[in-house]
């Protein structure tokens, strides 16, 4: 049993935080999403009963989940399930297209958000479980601390873990080292493991990690190699006054995320405006990550749309109202797609792009390799030229 106060215990309550997010941000939006067709009124209403409702379910089932890995074998089956929860976190997400009806009431929404956290928790429960080690205060305490975060904060915390895959990749290796963890605890054999092979405390753990990253990256490598041949799915396209037709035009793409960086990237446009030839077409292109697929069976299709929309022309505003204001031509574009670099150079191909402006987030070489760049993955995927700027 873990004491409170313990270094164990402030770094398994960091880990339940840590699973708990990297986890949770789908069912967040599920939350959200559920509520979106009824009157702002009842939206909170319908959100707070039914996140309370879900979470005090959650906190019920993880302790019965924390029951149940006492009994023999049940932890080597929690951790070959975590290492499927793992690798999973790994590959990129598959679109849904929505298949739940229009929430028309909120108990409609509260029922809504009760079944789909109820399904969708399934790996929350385990991993969470497996952390806590048997300890129903840690549990309880990290999950009161977890999930309040993540009904709140869903949006910044998925914004956050598309703009960095390395959240992503740590939060998968986290549960492949929790699953060998898990694996060399089970009453079937850890008095045979204390008594003659202690060392495996270390290995199957660091074992769990290396098959997680390892497996993962191989099977996202053969996913993204398949997404690449389908055509994108469009939502919010608008025209912007652009002539159509002119093959002569040449086509520049500025990828924009909401982010000051992609704002630099609009500035340094309009600054070297006069540089270009005209005709000019320029093309806003803004990239939605893909709702995670259990999503798509609880939510109606116009929502889901809804949300991709909604949240496309979010992030384009700033850069939308700089154009505007300098009265320079445009179209803008909402898609979707898991990985934004190669989303990116898909759409390029598509359209017959001729040149790519996009910023930089300003970091080191060193900072890029270790967190990721959106840019660095968009030079590897097109063969289209691509201008940096910082």
């Amino acid at each position: 049993m873990i004491e409170f106060g313990t270094p164990v215990f402030w770094l398994a309550l960091l880990q339940i935080i840590g699973v708990n997010i990297v986890l949770s941000g789908d069912n967040a939006v599920v939350i959200a999403l559920a509520a979106r067709s009824l009157p702002p009124a009842q939206q909170k209403k319908a959100i707070f009963w039914g996140s309370s409702a879900a979470v005090a379910m959650r906190i019920i089932l993880t302790i019965v989940a924390v029951e149940l890995l006492k009994l023999p074998a049940l932890k080597l089956i929690g951790a070959l399930l975590l290492l499927w929860i793992a690798v999973q976190l790994l590959l990129p997400e598959e679109e849904g297209e929505g298949g739940g009806e229009k929430v028309s009431s909120m108990a409609a929404a509260i029922r809504t958000i009760l079944i789909a956290d109820l399904v969708m928790s399934l790996d929350n429960v385990i991993g969470v479980a497996a952390v806590a080690k048997g300890s129903i205060l840690l549990l309880i305490i990290g999950l009161a601390i977890s999930i309040p975060l993540v009904i709140f904060a869903s949006t910044f915390l998925l914004k956050l873990m598309e703009r960095y895959p390395v959240i992503i990749t740590l939060g998968a290796a986290l549960l492949g080292y929790v699953a060998g963890d898990m694996a060399v605890t089970d009453p079937l054999v850890s008095a045979w493991i204390e008594a003659n092979a202690a060392w495996l405390h270390t290995a199957v753990p660091a074992a769990g990690v290396a098959i997680v990253i390892a497996l993962g990256k191989l099977l996202a490598a053969r996913t993204e190699a398949e997404e690449e041949e389908r055509p994108l799915v469009e939502f919010g396209v608008a025209p912007g006054g652009l002539p159509e037709g002119d093959t002569s035009m040449h086509k520049l793409l500025l990828p924009v995320d909401g982010s000051d960086a992609s704002l630099r990237a609009v500035e340094r446009l309009l600054a070297m405006r006069g540089w270009y030839k005209d005709p000019l077409e320029i093309r806003l292109l803004n990239v939605q990550h893909v709702l995670h697929k259990d999503v798509a069976q609880f939510i109606s299709p116009e929502d889901m749309k809804g949300y991709y929309h909604d949240e496309g022309l979010k992030e384009l505003a700033a850069a939308r109202e700089r154009l505007d204001r300098a009265g320079v031509a445009y179209q803008h574009h909402v898609v979707i797609g898991d990985l934004a670099a190669e989303t990116i150079a898909h759409f390029a191909r598509e359209h017959g792009i001729g040149q790519i402006l996009m910023c930089t987030h300003g970091r080191s070489a060193v900072v890029d390799l270790v967190l990721g760049s959106v840019a660095k993955g968009v030079l590897q995927h097109t063969d289209v030229p691509v201008t940096l700027v910082r």
